[in-house]
């Protein structure tokens, strides 16, 4: 039986054979070399799960129709006229449609390619721990992060859009955890890897024996004591004293939170790479000048709520915080490879980068357009997480679909930071219960330093992705539109909303928002009273 690595090498060569492609045809597709396809291509490197997603995105396919193998990849590719299993294989192997034999459950070996309907467990997904059916380079783990995502909602903070339509993220009483336990029970341990991937940087990270957490998730213990550990070293060559060791912390975030970052990827499975701007719209005009791209930062006031104030109207007003914005918006679609022109004006979920488009009109007085305080109509550079909040409100009738002019995009992915988010949430969410200030301020330094700084900050030389900037920033902004529009939704009145974090309502907000200090949760910053006597 072929392992997922031979099986996808197969499948490579036969749509490059099909699609009359040659190596560095492939290659200038997805960001890549001609000597690394060569290398991946020939065994003596390994094709990494962004490439999976990259390959993928290049011919069309879904993830699971690549990993498929040749035959299946290469008849979805033509429309499915062509078989969808090799000929003479045995019926053993993939059941056929008739439902003679009794389904009885085939252990499949490692990397099996071509599984049947039920498939065995082959041990806990290295992302998010969840038990998985597919390996890559003799790692047990979930081909996307939809799979991820659908396996068991991690009972941990999240402050998304996601839980703006109703998912409790924070939910420990998942019925699905008695199911999942059962199901994984006797799943083999993931510390065998095929024979033929040694990947030995990523073996130790991936079993995770050490991890204090008993739950699965994305956050991995050794990171989580990774931060707790270098507080207690700082505050104990500070002989205890917490002011000293607080400005020592926060100066050294950015190399911490880089630390953290590149032990975050040892398992994720995602490589990524540095590359500087495609052109001159992701690059600062001048020293402290900007580059083109519009995040959508709001700036805007109900003007009917302000003139009925006015008028005598009276408004309760209570000012909402929302908890860590941009810790929040570190889950976000990011783009991994080298960004590339695309002109056909449709937008593939599969890809991330920056876009040109031209955006409908906003007609809505009482709801903040999603591109925030824009005074010059016309075309505009805006992120992956604009053009999906856009996308978004045309979805639900609230505007018309922008016009996309042009991308520079690229293979992308929603969960390459998840790991890093996580421990970073995990930590915060701790040191809050603690009344943990000295790590409280630690954390929010390492997030809102490490997004301020990867674009093009001398501050942080390790890495440069202006396009994570923006799209990470914009991601913010886009999370408290989307608190803005379910307030408005619920029947509250959307009242003023600006920077990252601050939502003014009036009217029951507790109806509508938990109240708190995690990232699912808000507080209320102050309340006061427009208009009246």
């Amino acid at each position: 039986m072929l392992g997922t690595e031979e099986c996808l090498r197969l499948t490579v060569a036969a749509l490059m054979t099909r699609t009359g492609e040659r190596q560095n045809d492939l290659a200038a597709a997805i960001g890549l070399s001609q000597a690394q396809v060569s290398r991946k291509q020939s065994g003596a490197a390994h094709w990494s799960l962004d490439d999976v997603d990259l390959l993928a995105a290049h011919y069309g396919l879904s993830v699971l129709d690549l990993l498929a193998g040749p035959t299946h990849a290469a008849g979805v590719l033509h429309g499915a006229t062509l078989p969808l299993r090799p000929e003479g294989a045995a019926p053993a192997s993939t059941p056929a449609p008739a439902p003679a034999p009794a389904p009885a459950p085939v252990p499949a070996p490692a990397g099996a390619p071509e599984a049947g309907p039920t498939r065995a467990w082959l041990g806990p997904c290295v992302l998010c721990g969840e038990p998985a059916t597919d390996e890559v380079d003799g790692f047990p783990q979930h081909l996307s992060a939809e799979e991820c995502a659908s396996a068991r909602p991690v009972p941990t903070e999240d402050n998304e859009g996601s839980e703006d339509k109703g998912k409790a993220a924070d939910d420990p009483g998942d019925p699905r955890d008695t199911e999942h336990a059962a199901s994984a029970a006797p799943a083999p341990a993931p510390s065998t890897p095929t024979a033929s991937s040694p990947a030995p940087a990523l073996a130790p990270t991936a079993v995770a024996p050490k991890s204090p957490r008993t739950t699965a998730g994305y956050a991995s213990g050794t990171l989580v004591e990774q931060i707790t550990g270098r507080v207690q070293d700082v505050l104990a060559e500070h002989s205890g004293d917490i002011g000293t060791a607080q400005a020592a912390l926060i100066k050294s975030a950015i190399p911490d939170v880089m630390a953290l970052f590149k032990a975050s990827r040892a398992s994720g499975r995602y490589e990524h790479s540095d590359f500087p701007p495609t052109s001159d719209i992701l690059r600062k005009k001048s020293q402290k000048g900007a580059d083109e791209i519009w995040e959508g930062r709001p700036k805007w006031r109900n003007t009917a709520v302000f003139k009925a104030a006015k008028q005598g109207t009276r408004f309760e007003v209570t000012a909402l915080d929302m908890n860590a914005a941009y810790l929040s918006a570190l889950k976000c679609w990011l783009p991994i490879g080298q960004l590339r022109e695309e002109t056909g004006g449709v937008h593939d979920p599969k890809k991330s980068g920056v876009h040109l488009i031209t955006p409908a009109e906003w007609d809505h007085t009482d709801l903040p357009n999603p591109l925030g305080h824009r005074l010059e109509p016309g075309e505009l550079w805006v992120t992956e997480s604009t053009l999906r909040q856009l996308l978004d409100c045309a979805r639900t009738g609230l505007a018309d679909a922008p016009v996309i002019h042009r991308s520079l995009v690229s293979g992308a992915t929603e969960v390459l930071l998840e790991k890093l988010r996580r421990a970073l949430a995990d930590v915060r969410r701790t040191a809050l219960d603690e009344g943990d200030t000295l790590t409280v301020e630690y954390v929010k330094a390492m997030y809102a330093k490490f997004v301020s700084t990867i674009g093009e900050s001398s501050a942080n030389r390790e890495i440069r992705r202006p396009d994570w900037m923006h799209i990470i920033r914009a991601k913010a902004f886009a999370n408290l539109w989307m608190k803005a529009e379910k307030a408005r939704a619920a029947g509250l009145t959307v009242v003023e909303m600006s920077g990252t974090d601050e939502l003014h309502v009036a009217g029951d907000w507790h109806a509508v928002f938990a109240e708190g200090r995690n990232l699912h949760e808000v507080k209320a910053k102050k309340t006061y009273t427009l208009g009246g006597e």
